[in-house]
Order: structure tokens, then sequence, then C-alpha cells
């Protein structure tokens, strides 16, 4: 496929482009060919060889493309490795994947590899794309990226036939990449995520939301996660559509603002966080700029609901439409980096309906997609003339979903993963007759919508029998611009309590503003006035439950939730097992208080 595309656009059209030093440097369609035909030379002059593994530890940039394509032209398998990942974690993956080769971004990912390398027979090579503070490293394996480039262009000036051949001795079966899943309920386990597997997942997606080669797209997801092959990968490829990378994290979203994608693809997380900073910047504008904004939303959220249920606009509606998206709408997709998007995705954990609706009302085309690593990424999707926030959409053409007796939702069709890397047992636990056992409980309402209710494991039950959805509670939760993060408890419990993270901006804002001192996050998180505060937050989202589910007591952790602390995945998903057992202290306490918030 990317020969195609550059064959097509031979030196007119831009397929990537990196922001360094603040300039953004373009590489064409060709060149992009040419820089993963060399890499893939120069590997195998390196010794690469047909099913040997290259894990890639690197940000977003040119650099993991190359070398992804590079080793999947070569017959190779790429190990995605998530950036954050702790040394011990990366010696983890690269011992159960065997990788010979490791690519990886600078030297702070290099000394990962050198500081467990004598547990590490199998690799051979560490290429760098960054070079800088290890040009005068006497390591034997490190090689640079540019050095492997060298060499694959002198290989192929001997041999120009050779990687022409190595393309005709792939197949769509063939394993694309190995992704380790997120791990949220048990051990990690690499998905073989097939060519066939991607490419059904790009062309599904795009049948419902068609993608166009003058699209941009930005890449700042970790391509670690399925999310970010599908986006920047498959379906950048398939549309011969433009991937842009970021300068730094940091500069995101000014980036993206500067860009100004047509698709954009993110966790809940990121939309929460957007959704929280504009609630303060609303709640902290004068007055009549804070009336009018509040107006604009009901207008726009009114407008949103109309378009759910079917109904044409009034001529009266359409016009305060537009007026307000005049005075305040247009404005707030601007700021955000999101007025050219034409579909915007949220997916990897559900998006609570209240933040959802915030998007939707200020008109950005936000939808609930619905997929795992072992569907090969999104599987279901809201069509765009039926967008509901209770829902994830309808299958993508060519997805097969049901749900089972026990209420598990299975998925099938050309995306499921062609199973576990060296895990049989577990392969066959997950897919019987062609049909991936998601672990997930759901239901399909009439109109043919997949609605999620939770992870089978977390569908919770109380002592009385009771049953309720934590990740429901926890997103009303995290509606509030004052709560960053939150785990629901109560499984074979008397009541439901809940363990809060506050948002250390927004809550430090609020703190300074109302002139209360603070030092470090377990200094404010401890304040009477920010109980105080959260409680308020519990005792409103409590009015929208059944009593049932109501929160009775409530803890705030006096530490952020980290990765690296084993609590959240590297996706940004908590590890209930985790918390409920180093947490397990503070839960027996909420349970032995009196006179909590209902």
């Amino acid at each position: 496929m990317l020969a195609a595309q550059a064959r097509r656009f031979v030196r007119h059209k831009v397929a990537l482009r990196e922001k360094k030093y603040g300039i953004w440097q373009q590489v064409t369609w060709d060149a992009y060919a040419a820089h993963v035909r060399a890499v893939c030379l120069g590997l195998l002059e390196l010794g690469l060889e047909r099913g040997d593994k290259l894990a890639v530890i690197s940000g977003n940039r040119p650099a993991w493309l190359y070398a992804e394509l590079a080793a999947q032209a070569a017959g190779a398998i790429p190990v995605g490795i998530f950036v954050d990942s702790l040394p011990e974690h990366v010696r983890l993956i690269l011992h159960h994947s065997e990788a010979r080769f490791v690519l990886v971004e600078d030297q702070e990912q290099a000394d990962k590899i050198l500081a467990v390398r004598d547990a590490l027979p199998s690799v051979e090579r560490i290429i760098v794309d960054d070079m800088r503070g290890l040009e005068d490293h006497k390591d034997a394996t490190l090689i640079s990226l540019d050095d492997v480039e060298r060499v694959g262009r002198d290989a192929d000036t001997r041999e120009p036939g050779r990687y022409e051949a190595l393309l005709e001795r792939g197949a769509p079966d063939d394993v694309a990449v190995l992704l380790y899943t997120s791990g949220t309920t048990g051990t990690a386990k690499a998905a073989m995520i097939s060519h066939r597997n991607l490419l059904a997942t790009a062309t599904n997606v795009t049948r419902v939301d068609p993608v166009r080669d003058t699209d941009e797209i930005v890449s700042f997801l970790p391509f670690a996660w399925i999310g970010e092959q599908n986006l920047s990968v498959a379906i950048a490829l398939q549309a011969g559509a433009t991937v842009n990378f970021p300068e730094e994290p940091a500069t995101v979203r000014e980036d993206l603002r500067e860009i100004g994608p047509h698709v954009l693809i993110a966790p809940p997380r990121f939309w929460e966080t957007m959704c929280s900073e504009y609630q303060v910047k609303i709640a902290d504008a004068p007055a009549i700029k804070r009336a009018a904004t509040r107006l604009a939303l009901a207008i726009g959220a009114r407008a949103a609901a109309r378009r759910v249920d079917g109904r044409a606009l009034s001529a009266g509606t359409r016009l305060m439409k537009r007026l307000a998206q005049v005075l305040a709408l247009r404005t707030m997709l601007d700021k955000f980096g999101l007025a050219r998007v034409r579909y915007a995705y949220t997916g990897g954990a559900p998006l609570g309906p209240e933040i959802f609706g915030f998007f939707r009302a200020i008109g950005l085309n936000l939808k609930q997609v619905y997929g795992q690593t072992e569907s090969s990424g999104i599987c279901v999707l809201h069509p765009d003339t039926d967008v509901r926030a209770e829902t994830l959409g309808k299958p993508t053409p060519g997805t097969r979903v049901r749900v089972s007796e026990s209420g598990e939702i299975l998925v099938a069709g050309e995306n499921v993963f062609l199973g576990y890397y060296k895990n049989a047992e577990a392969t066959a636990k997950t897919i019987s007759d062609g049909w991936l056992s998601t672990g997930d409980a759901g239901l399909v309402d009439d109109r043919g919508h997949l609605v999620m209710i939770d992870r089978l494991t977390d569908v919770l039950r109380l002592a009385d029998g009771s049953r309720f959805s934590p990740a429901l509670i926890e997103n009303k939760l995290k509606f509030s611009p004052h709560v960053r993060e939150a785990v629901v408890i109560g499984e074979d419990r008397p009541h439901v309590v809940a363990l809060i993270q506050i948002d250390m901006g927004t809550v430090g804002n609020w703190a300074e503003a109302n002139r209360l001192p603070f030092t470090t996050f377990k200094d404010l998180s401890q304040k009477a006035e920010v109980t105080a505060l959260v409680a308020d937050v519990v005792a409103r989202v409590n009015e929208d439950l059944p009593s049932v589910a109501r929160i009775r007591a409530f803890g705030l952790f006096d530490k952020e939730l980290h990765a690296d602390d084993g609590e959240l995945t590297r996706t940004q998903k908590v590890r209930r097992s985790t918390i409920l057992t180093k947490y397990q202290e503070m839960i027996e306490d909420l349970y032995a208080r009196e006179g909590a918030p209902r």
C-alpha cells in the first residue's frame, strides 16, 4: 500500500510532517517509501531475518513508521513498547517477544536497554534515531538509524530488485505487529495483529466515515496502542492522508491547533481534560461573556438533541445555532484546535455522557467507538445520522456483533486478531468458532446500537444482590473539573463508596482564588475545604443515581495515580485490582464511617 501511494503521488504530495525546532519538516510519499526501503534493506544486511522481532521504543515521529513498515516489508514483526515504560517492563517485553533488534528514540531509551541488557541475550542490535549523547559510546551493539539507511541504500545499489521480491513474499495473514494489551484485568498479553486485520478495520471504518487524501491527521498517541495503529498507520496509508507529528508532548495542543486535523482519535482522559479546562475558563469569565457562552451551549445542546432524534432543525433553531456559533462555539472549537475536525472519536474506555454531550453541543462530531486490541481496534461506531451518548454505535460493515446468553459482547469478522503470541491457552479461551470473547458486558438495543454496561469482571454486586456499574458512576464524577480520577467500590459490600483523585491544576487554582494555602498535592488533597468541595460534587452525582448506587462515603487519594506505580495502565486506565489491594486500609475506613454523604 505504501509503494502504491508513492507511485500515485510521486513527488507532489506530503505524507508525513514533523515539527523540529519550531519548523514543520515535510516528507513526501516517495521519500517516505524510500526511507522504509532503505531501513528494510539495512536491517537485512545487519542480520534481520523473516519472523524476527524488531521492538520499537519511541515517541511519535517518522522513525517509528519507517521501522514498523521496514520490518513488515522484510517479513519481520514490529513490537510496540510504550515510551514511558520502566526498564523492568521493557525487559519483560523484550524477553517475552525474543526481539533481536530494538529501535529507540534517543539516549534515554537506549539507556533502558543497556541497563538490563545482561538479562536479554536475544538482543543483538540497538538502533538509535537521535544519537545525541551517544556519539562516543563504544558499545558495538549501538548503531544510528541513519547508518542503517546508508547500509540499506548501498545494498539496494548492489541488488536493485531485492526489495520488490521481499514485498511479493508477504501475505495478508502474516503478523503485521505485536501489541501488548493494557492488562487492566491481569497480566498483559501480546496480541498478534495481521495485515488483513488492520486493513479490514481501516476499510470498515472508512466505509462509515470516509477519509480523504487531502485530510490531515495529528499523531500524538502511542503507536503501541491499537487506536493509533488504526488511524496513523492503516487508515492514513489506505487513504493517502498526511500524518503530522507534534514537536513534543507538551506542545500537542498548540500543534493541534496549528495543523487543524480533519480526523482525530483520543482516549477519554484527553476529552475530560479539555472539557475541564474550558469549564474553568467559563466559570472565570466576566458575567456577560459567561452568560453568553452558557446560552450558546444550551442552544448547541438543543440542536444536537434534535439531530439525534432525526428531526430537522426548524428555521428558528438554525438561526439560533448560527448565532451561537458566531458568539462562542466556533471560538471554542478553534481554541481546542478542533475547528476543521469532521470525525472525532473517543475510545479505550467509556466517556461520560455529560462530557460527550458538551462536545456535541459545541458542534464537534464526536463519536463513541468500541473495540479492543484483539478486535484490531475500532469495530463499532456511530453513523453521523444516529449519534447517541448512551450507546457505542453500530457494528462497522464487515463486523458481526452479538451478545451471549451470559451477557458478554462477542465480535466476529476479518478484524479479529490471530491470537496471543506464545499463549495458546489464552487464545483458545478468547476465540471460539471465529467469535472473539471481549470480556465486556453489554446489550444491543432496538435500534441496533451496542450498549456497553462494563467489563464483566467490573459489574459489581452489593451484599443484598443489587447490581451496578462503577464505570457509569466514575464517569459522572469525572465530569466535574475538580475530579481527575475516581474508583467506585461496592462488591459484596453494604453500599457504594468511592476513592477520588482531585485535579491538581483545577483544585489548585480554586484554592489560590479562595486564599487557601498549600504546598504539595498531598497537602492540598487533605484540606477540609477540598473535602467539602468534592462532597458537593458527590452530592450532585448522587442526585442522578438510583438509591442503590449512590455513594455513601468517599476518600481522597493523597497522591496522583501513576502507571509507574502500577495504578494505571500505559493507556491511562485504572488497574482496579491494584487499587483494591493497595488502598485496602483506606477502603475499610470508609466502610467504618457513619453519617456519610447521600
